[in-house]
C-alpha cells in the first residue's frame, strides 16, 4: 500500500506533470514572471467558472481578505463579525487593521456561522460580516445576506477552503461560493481543492466600484502608473503559479468529485459507529469537502490521533484552539465570549485523509483503524 498522505500531492502532479512542466516552461520562456499572460488567461478562466463579474488575483488567501477588506474604507474601532472556529487568518487581518473581530458561535452541524447568533452580536459599531465557508460546506447565505442588508453591512466570504461548492437560494438558483456577499476571498494554497505550487490567492466581486479598489490597493493604491490614491499594499499571483492553476481549474470539478466519493464512502463507514458524527450536508450546499471531519463522542480524540498515527493514518485537528481562547485576542475580552458550540467541537473533531488520489487499500485501512480504535473504547 502507497503510504497514506493528508493529501497527496506527489501522486497528483505526476498525472498533470507533462502539462504543468510544459506551462512551467512557457512562463520561463517568456520571462514574463509578474502580471504575464498565464496570469490574465487564469483570472479569465476563473471568472468564467465562477460566474463573477471581477477575479482580482494575488499573493495568498490571508492578503486576500485584507485588500478586502482595506477596499471596503473600514475604520480602526469598526466591528466585523466572524467565526472563532476556524482558522487564526480570518481575524488576524481584522485586527491587523485596527478592528475589532467579535466572535460569535457556528451551527453545531455544518461549523460555519450560526445567523441567529450573528443578529444578536450587531452593533451601531458592526460593519461588516466574515463567514467562513468551512472544511468545503458553505455558511448558509440566503438569510445571511438578509441580515446583512437590514442593517446596511458588508459581507466578505472567506472561501479558502470551498472553491467550487455550490450554493442553492430558495428560489432554486445557485451561486458559487464566494460570489454571494459583496466580495469573496479564497487561497491557493498547495493542499487546497484548487492548489497552486507555492502562495497564491484571489479575490471575487460582481460591483464594479469595489473592483476598481479592490485593484488599487493590491497595487500599491494606483490608479495609474505612479499615482496612488490610497494606501495599499503589494499582493500579486506570480505568473509560474497561474500557469499550474491554469492546469488544474479544468480539473477542480473531477477533484471535487474524487473527494466527495472518499466522503461517501467514509459515511457509509461509519454510519452504524455510535462515537462518531460524520460530515453534515445541507440541501442548499454543495459540500466540497476540503477536509472529512468527524465529531468523536465517548472517545478520547487526541488518543484516536496518537493511535491512528501508530497505524501510519495521518489525521488532523482543525482547529484545537479557537480565535476567542487565543492570547493574541485578549485584549478584546476574547474568553469573555461564550460560544458552547466552538468550544465543544474544538475537544471533538478530528480530520481523516481526503484527497484526489486515494485508492481503496489506503481507505479500508484507514476506515478499519479509526473502527479498531473506537471498538475497544465503550460507546
Amino acid at each position: 500500500m502507497v503510504p497514506i498522505q493528508m493529501v497527496d500531492l506527489k501522486r497528483q502532479y505526476t498525472k498533470i506533470k507533462s502539462q504543468v512542466d510544459a506551462a512551467i516552461g512557457e512562463v520561463l520562456e517568456s520571462t514574463a514572471f509578474i502580471n504575464g499572460g498565464a496570469v490574465q488567461q487564469f483570472a479569465g478562466a476563473l471568472q468564467s467558472y465562477l460566474g463573477a463579474k471581477h477575479v482580482i488575483p494575488c499573493a495568498n488567501g490571508t492578503d486576500a481578505l485584507q485588500i478586502a477588506m482595506m477596499a471596503l474604507g473600514l475604520q480602526p474601532g469598526d466591528e466585523v463579525i466572524t467565526p472563532s472556529f476556524t482558522f487564526i487568518a480570518t481575524a488576524e487581518v481584522i485586527a491587523l487593521l485596527h478592528l475589532k473581530p467579535v466572535f460569535v458561535d457556528v451551527d453545531p452541524k455544518t461549523y460555519c456561522l450560526d445567523v441567529a447568533a450573528v443578529e444578536k452580536a450587531i452593533t451601531p459599531k458592526t460593519k461588516a460580516i466574515v463567514p467562513v465557508h468551512l472544511y468545503g460546506h458553505v455558511a448558509d447565505m440566503e438569510p445571511l445576506m438578509a441580515l446583512a442588508a437590514k442593517h446596511n453591512l458588508f459581507v466578505v466570504e472567506d472561501n479558502a477552503q470551498a472553491i467550487g461548492a455550490d450554493y442553492t437560494f430558495a428560489d432554486g438558483t445557485k451561486k458559487k461560493a464566494g460570489t454571494i456577499g459583496h466580495i469573496g476571498c479564497t487561497s491557493f494554497f498547495p493542499s487546497k481543492n484548487l492548489g497552486c505550487y507555492g502562495d497564491g490567492g484571489a479575490i471575487f466581486t460582481n460591483d464594479d466600484a469595489i473592483a476598481a479598489q479592490l485593484r488599487m490597493v493590491a497595487n500599491h493604491g494606483q490608479s495609474a502608473r505612479y499615482y496612488h490614491d490610497v494606501v495599499g499594499c503589494n499582493s500579486r499571483l506570480d505568473s509560474v503559479q497561474a500557469a499550474v492553476l491554469n492546469i488544474k481549474l479544468p480539473l477542480l470539478d473531477e477533484y471535487i468529485s474524487a473527494r466527495r466519493a472518499v466522503a461517501d464512502a467514509y459515511d457509509a463507514a461509519f454510519a452504524d459507529v455510535p462515537q462518531i458524527t460524520t460530515p453534515y450536508r445541507a440541501a442548499n450546499s454543495y459540500h466540497v469537502f476540503h477536509q472529512y471531519t468527524l465529531q468523536i463522542d465517548g472517545a478520547d480524540r487526541n488518543e484516536l490521533q496518537q493511535y491512528l498515527s501508530t497505524k501510519g493514518v495521518p489525521a488532523m485537528i482543525y482547529y484545537p484552539v479557537p480565535g476567542h481562547r487565543q492570547k493574541m485576542f485578549e485584549h478584546f475580552g476574547g474568553a469573555s465570549f461564550n460560544l458552547p458550540v466552538t468550544d465543544n467541537l474544538t475537544t471533538k473533531v478530528i480530520s481523516l485523509p481526503i484527497h484526489t488520489e486515494m485508492d481503496a487499500d489506503q481507505l479500508e485501512h484507514i476506515i478499519q483503524s479509526v473502527k479498531s480504535f473506537l471498538n475497544n473504547t465503550p460507546a
